[in-house]
């Protein structure tokens, strides 16, 4: 029997099968690829990742990542620096941006509060957010959180803390989405929009 311990096809296969939304069976699928042309694919990925890991790092004003602090989002003039969007983690920032749906600034916290989960507010980025504020110039916080237990205990936990600041703290509408048809939403998401219904 073939050792597999220190074949590198299958250590790199492991190593693309824990990365998020690949399988084993996809990062094999993926590696074969690869294989077939190394020079053109895994070369120039490997090189790519290589400067990702040294270059990449935490914005040191809102926790987005990018290869320089601040980010690019911070240092763009064109932003309106009197909104704050608080998100939960990178993921969720790059959403937002993807929607070209906010052009103000962002926080991201870094989790959600989760008690049962042993997570505090020191736990997340909670005392940037607020020296931030306390500087001057925020007019608005949109906590774009999501429609969890943990999501709701967070942005409670926010607006209790935000609200001797004096600045707007704001919240996504939840409810029925574009497209979407009501006999497939649960209930959750019907209660919601009905409780955030607007006059038309």
């Amino acid at each position: 029997m073939r050792d597999l311990s220190n074949d590198p096809i299958e250590h790199l296969i492991a190593l693309l099968a824990k990365t998020p939304g690949m399988g084993r069976r996809s990062a094999r699928r993926a590696v074969l690829k690869m294989l077939m042309r190394p020079q053109e694919t895994m070369l120039p990925l490997a090189e790519a990742l290589t400067e990702a890991a040294r270059a990449v790092k935490p914005c040191e004003t809102c926790g987005n990542l990018d290869a320089r602090s601040p980010c690019g989002i911070c240092r763009d003039p064109q932003r309106d620096r009197h909104l704050v969007c608080v998100v939960e983690g990178v993921a969720d920032l790059w959403a937002l941006e993807r929607a070209h749906a906010h052009r103000g600034l962002y926080h991201v916290l870094g989790g959600l509060l989760s008690p049962l989960g042993g997570v505090g507010p020191e736990d997340l980025a909670i005392q940037p957010l607020a020296r931030r504020i306390a500087e001057g110039g925020v007019e608005e916080v949109i906590l774009a959180l999501p429609a969890t237990v943990d999501g709701s205990a967070t942005a409670h936990y926010l607006t209790d803390r935000l609200k001797p600041t004096g600045v707007a703290v704001t919240r996504l509408a939840q409810g029925v989405p574009v497209g979407g048809a009501l006999d497939v939403l649960d209930e959750g998401t019907l209660a919601a929009a009905l409780r955030a219904r607007r006059p038309v």
